[in-house]
């Protein structure tokens, strides 16, 4: 009888490791299910190359937290000459789960403010997104892979 409670216990574990393994994994694919990747394009004045550079080379630590708060991760920024333009391709991952919210986090913070006042400038935006009244034009995905 011993023997039954023993063997019953270690398969009583089993099974509870094995839902909780499951669980985990469930978790897991659920958070990576959320992130969704977003990508925009503008251009660079070629006057203002240098000053976008050594700016973004020294970020503030306040702006760089403003994006973290609002889920942002993996965020980049680079620089392309086309036919004697200078566009910005910027891209990022957006881990929350209401991002106009987040976004209006971010636009109603006054160091992020101040930083915007110190960048636009340097910065043109393409016409559909001047129409909008932004800086940025939103790019769609056409592919990826993990």
């Amino acid at each position: 009888m011993e023997y039954l409670n023993k063997k019953f216990v270690l398969g009583f574990l089993l099974l509870g490791l094995t839902i909780a393994m499951l669980c985990i994994a469930c978790l897991d694919s659920k958070s990576s299910g959320r992130i969704k990747r977003y990508a925009s394009v503008t251009e660079l004045k070629e006057d203002k190359i240098e000053t976008y550079k050594q700016l973004h080379a020294a970020a503030w630590p306040a702006v760089l937290k403003r994006i973290k708060d609002c889920n942002i991760q993996n965020y980049s920024i680079y620089l392309k000459k086309i036919d004697g333009k200078n566009y910005l391709f910027s891209y990022f991952e957006y881990a929350g789960d209401n991002f106009e919210a987040d976004m209006k986090k971010m636009g109603d913070d006054p160091e992020t403010q101040r930083w915007w006042k110190e960048t636009d400038p340097c910065q043109i935006p393409l016409p559909d997104a001047a129409a909008k009244g932004a800086m940025w034009s939103d790019m769609e995905e056409v592919f990826h892979t993990d």
